[in-house]
């Protein structure tokens, strides 16, 4: 078997802007300096509160307890009225499809977002069962820490040399050298190709058209 983990935001799905905005939101609405799109790019893909505090440059737990809270409520305020905001990149749907369809492979999710979001995501986007394991924040540490993709391969019994993790952060990268994984990086997400490949890439891909060749090159 093979087990295929992909990451959500700037992987599966484009919420840049999204999240930026709501960042800024949540910062302004405590009278606090709003971070820039750019400085929230380093961030995503962290755990929210992990996140917020490395923003906000603070461990006040109350103060990044309030930020995460303002972020919540105006993301989940939003999605009411703007539920395509959370779109799937180009290709991946038939990327996930084609995977799905191979014996023996596994797919599953290792993410930042809670899993409300995550279900609610798959769900819109009818993929929910795409995928045999979802892991995130609510029962493991923060990337990158291993221990989403040591859950992942626990619940699925994939080995670490079975195992692929697929994603656009150093976060994602660094995370796979620690459950010592191989890892496919993704140029179209949230960190750039260098920042990519120094956190331990084992390739990188720029269309979802080329994840089938990497998925071999890398289980080579």
């Amino acid at each position: 078997m093979r087990l295929i983990v992909f990451d959500m935001d700037g992987t599966l799905i484009d919420t840049q802007a999204l999240i930026s905005e709501h960042m800024g939101s949540a910062f302004r609405s405590l009278d606090l300096p709003a971070p820039t799109p750019a400085e929230v790019r380093q961030i995503i893909g962290l755990s929210l509160p992990v996140a917020v505090g490395q923003l906000a440059g603070t461990s006040d737990i109350d103060l990044i307890e309030g930020i995460v809270g303002q972020y919540k409520s105006f993301y989940k305020a939003s999605l009411e009225h703007e539920i395509d905001r959370e779109p799937l990149y180009p290709g991946a749907r038939e990327a996930l499809d084609r995977l799905r369809q191979q014996k023996g492979t596994v797919l599953g999710i290792a993410t930042g977002k809670g899993l409300t979001g995550v279900a609610r995501i798959l769900d819109n986007h009818r993929i929910t069962a795409h995928f045999a394991t979802l892991q995130t924040p609510d029962h493991n540490p923060s990337k990158p820490h291993p221990g989403m993709l040591l859950s992942a391969m626990q619940e699925t019994g994939a080995s670490p040399d079975q195992t692929v993790m697929i994603g656009d952060t150093m976060f994602d990268m660094e995370l796979a050298r620690a459950a010592k994984v191989r890892s496919i990086g993704v140029s179209w997400g949230y960190h750039d190709a260098a920042e990519l490949l120094k956190a331990g890439a084992g390739t990188l891909i720029h269309d979802y058209s080329e994840l089938a060749a990497a998925i071999e090159r890398v289980l080579e």
